[in-house]
Parts: structure tokens; sequence; C-alpha cells
């Protein structure tokens, strides 16, 4: 009966503003555990089921694999690799929007500076296409996917295979004719790749992009302005070299490691008449490789991109680790 009365009591009685807070508080601890089980559940679910399915990322597509093509007409012009082999590039055709559209991409990969180093050079692919993949993948700037490229996807994509050892721009008159058999032919190479790509529609460009990598980048540098001279008035043209501005500082001893480098490229390759002849004539050759006084004269529009601490430069440049 106690109990009872008691039971009754508190059913009649007004609950005060102590009560409603202490009840709030109490609905409020269980629906957040409610919800925390619930999530709980969900989570593990979703990891068992992950576990077992496949990945969610496609692997790539066949379209994303593109031949190598070799440049057969180098033969009549004699632009040929550092071993004497035919230079190649990969060529992707654009549609939709971007099929009047075109982007260059020339690729990296240092330079030789002596007979040694060219010799070493031409049993790789950087101086030799006999050692060129047959297909290479196209990605980042080269992609066909938008959501990875959204400005450029749909473009006509050439990747411009670098096998001379002196960023497009070496000279026949520099080869030795004393049995090495190398040819420095790095302007007869660009001039023949260019007539290629123009008869196959780059002569039409409505837009271009020529753009590069490290040496490729310092190719970029060298040819942007001959690569819009040789496009559509009305073409929107422009230039973008990545990692390709390379300093001429000293190193820790206080000797200029880059500028000693590129001389000896020049002498060998004979790069100077591709250089910008104004320049050449103002100041000794070597110093106009550099992207600082090239840039001073470019006449297209241009973009650098290059990390603020280049880990290359401060390695090998200023820290002396040959």
């Amino acid at each position: 009966m106690a109990n009872t009365g008691f039971c009754a009591f508190c059913c009649r009685r007004k609950w005060v503003k102590r009560d409603w807070a202490i009840a709030t508080v109490a609905i409020t601890v269980i629906i957040a555990a409610v919800i925390i089980v619930i999530l709980f559940f969900t989570v593990f679910s979703d990891s068992r089921n992950r576990k077992t399915s496949s990945p969610t990322f496609a692997p790539p597509s066949a379209g994303d694999f593109v031949p190598l093509t070799l440049l057969q007409s180098a033969k009549a012009t004699g632009a040929f690799c550092l071993d004497g082999s035919l230079p190649g590039y990969h060529f992707q055709k654009g549609f939709g929007s971007g099929s009047s559209n075109w982007l260059l991409h020339i690729e990296g990969g240092g330079w030789c500076n002596s007979i040694e180093s060219c010799n070493s050079r031409k049993g790789t692919s950087l101086g030799s296409s006999n050692y060129m993949e047959h297909q290479v993948q196209f990605s980042g700037i080269l992609s066909q996917d938008p959501s990875q490229n959204p400005d450029f996807y749909n473009w006509n994509k050439v990747k411009l295979r670098y096998c001379d050892g002196a960023s497009f721009a070496g000279h026949p008159e520099s080869e030795f004719k004393n049995g090495t058999e190398l040819f420095f032919r790095g302007q007869l190479i660009w001039e023949a790749m260019m007539n290629e790509l123009l008869s196959l529609g780059l002569s039409k460009a409505k837009e271009a992009l020529l753009t590069g990598c490290s040496a490729g980048g310092l190719a970029t540098f060298i040819h942007c302005d001959d690569f819009r001279d040789q496009l559509p008035k009305d073409a929107t043209v422009k230039c973008l070299a990545d990692a390709g501005y390379f300093l001429d500082e000293p190193d820790i001893l206080g000797n200029r490691t880059m500028l000693a480098f590129y001389r000896d490229v020049l002498q060998l390759q004979g790069v100077a008449k591709s250089l910008q002849q104004d320049c050449v004539g103002r100041m000794e050759p070597v110093k106009c490789i550099f992207p600082q006084e090239i840039i001073k004269n470019v006449k297209t529009p241009f973009f650098v991109v290059n990390p603020a601490y280049d880990s290359w430069q401060v390695t090998v440049m200023l820290c002396l680790r040959h």
C-alpha cells in the first residue's frame, strides 16, 4: 500500500524546474547513446564490407597508355638521338571541345657535358630510342581524366621524348669525328618534331601550351617563342616550365658549379646557336642558357613552376654531392 500511495503521489504532484532539467538531461543522454550505437554498427559493417569488396579506384584504361611513334622524317634531316637512332614521341588525339587545342610536354632528364657522360647516356632511353618504352601512361597534365586534368584532358597531347642530352639545343657542327659516334642533333630534333606535329594538325591550333620538366623545362624556355611563331597568329599560345629554373649561384666552396657544367654542355654540343643571339652578343654565351636571362626576352606568355627549395639544386649544385 505504501508503494502504491507513493506512485500515486508522484503522478499527482506537479513537477518543478529541477525535475524537468533532470528529465531533459536523461533523455539527451539516452538519445546520444542510441546514436553512438547506430554509428558503431554502421562503421563496423562498412569496414567489413570494404575488406571483402573490390577497390573503389579504377585501374588505368587502355586509353591511358600511349604508344611510341618514331620520327621517320628524321632520316632525311639527320635529326638523330645521341646514338644515331630515330627520336620518338607519344601522341594522343584530342576530342570534343579540345580537338583544336594542343599540349606539348618535353621530357626531362639532365644533360651530358662530356664525351664520357654522353657515351654512357646513349645506352639509355635518354640517349637512344632503342631503350624507350613502347608505351607510356599519360598522367598529370597529360591525363585524359577530367577529374585530374580538367583544363587539358581532351586536348591533343604529345610527349616529346628527350634523347639528345642538351635540351633540344645541340648542333651537328660540334660533333667530334674521332670515332666516338655521338650525334649532337637536338635543334634538328626539335625542328623535325615541330614539322611532324604541324602536319598532324598543330598548324591549325586554336590554343596551345608548350611545357616541360627539368631539362625539358629549360628546353621550354629556349624554344617558347619559336613554338609561338610557328602557330597561327590568332591562336592563344602559352608556355610553362616545371622545375626548369636553374640558378647561377656559388656552391658552399664558392665555385659556380652549374655555370661550369653548362659551359661544358655549350662547348660540347654548340648550344649557343640555339640561344637568344642578342644575349649571346652581350655576354658570355653560357650565361644566356640560364632562365633568368632567357625570360627577359621571351615575348610569349610564360608560367614558371618551381619549388622554393629545389632538392636537386640544393644537393647537387650547392652542396657538391656529385
